[in-house]
């Protein structure tokens, strides 16, 4: 006699969301058979593992912490470590991408972005090699540097020590940018990313404008195409495991903020998103 099947949690993959997303893992445990490895054979139900990931993500809780109706959490952290290191997450990411800007309208490449960068604290489980001081904001961590359309929905995503300069993770970003999106022209970016990474946008065919600050208003403004990175910040932070940097790899937490951009490109191509996440 099956078991009868789990109550379901607010951060499930619904039957249409999972209908997008399983072509790519199905073809991933398609090629791990091949090689026969363990780890892509028959036994963990698939769905289930990403369910189970999107539930860390969302809730902030440790691996070993996730619920008994969840496969065991040494199963669900090795796909999650194996779709980090052979790309999936970044692939399904981008195949997702591109449907949300045909459903927006858009062409399925973009032509122009914008880059930001967030400096956030690290647990005491992070290794000291990869943290760093931001002297500016005065945060010992790890610094996210994102570049998003202009929808805002995320291309590319790079965790360093937060001591990296703007300028060197602009520059980084920009070759990546340039390489996996040959169609983008323009960048938009703040003042953190003068000079250096300007004139490497330029060597790129890549023009970066800067948007400062309006020093004529206190408080919070928005700014001009800078909001809409801005807002990409905010939604990633709703996934409480971003809340602070818990990963021990920075790539890992690469993986996660694209997990995060994962669960919200997946309701757009669906319809399923709602105003606010917070509501169940």
């Amino acid at each position: 006699m099956s078991e009868p099947p789990r109550k379901p949690y607010p951060s499930d993959l619904s039957d249409a969301r999972w209908a997008l997303i399983e072509p790519t893992l199905t073809a991933w445990r398609a090629e791990r058979q091949k090689t026969s490895l363990n780890l892509g054979g028959k036994g963990a139900d698939l769905r289930e593992v990403l369910n189970a990931i999107l539930y860390v993500n969302r809730t902030g809780i440790a691996w070993r912490y996730l619920p008994h109706d969840f496969p065991a959490h040494t199963t669900v952290f090795s796909h999650f470590s194996a779709w980090t290191a052979d790309g999936t997450i970044e692939k399904l990411g981008l195949r997702l991408y591109r449907l949300v800007r045909e459903k927006e309208g858009r062409d399925s490449e973009p032509t122009a972005c914008v880059i930001d960068a967030q400096s956030v604290k690290t647990a005491h489980t992070v290794p000291t090699g990869t943290q760093g001081i931001d002297a500016g904001k005065k945060i010992v961590g790890r610094k996210r540097s994102i570049v998003t359309d202009t929808l805002g929905l995320l291309l590319l995503v790079m965790v360093t020590a937060a001591s990296v300069s703007d300028n060197e993770a602009g520059k980084q970003l920009l070759t990546r940018t340039a390489a996996t999106h040959p169609t983008i022209t323009k960048a938009w970016a703040d003042t953190g990313y003068k000079n250096q990474a300007i004139e490497h946008g330029a060597r790129l065919g890549i023009d970066v404008d800067v948007v400062p600050r309006n020093t004529q208003v206190k408080g919070f403004s928005a700014l001009p195409r800078r909001w809409v990175v801005e807002r990409s910040f905010g939604w990633v932070m709703m996934h409480r495991r971003l809340a602070r940097d818990y990963e021990t790899k920075p790539e890992h937490s690469e993986s996660m903020i694209r997990i995060a951009a994962i669960s919200n490109l997946a309701k757009r191509a669906t319809g399923e998103s709602t105003p606010t996440w917070r509501d169940a």
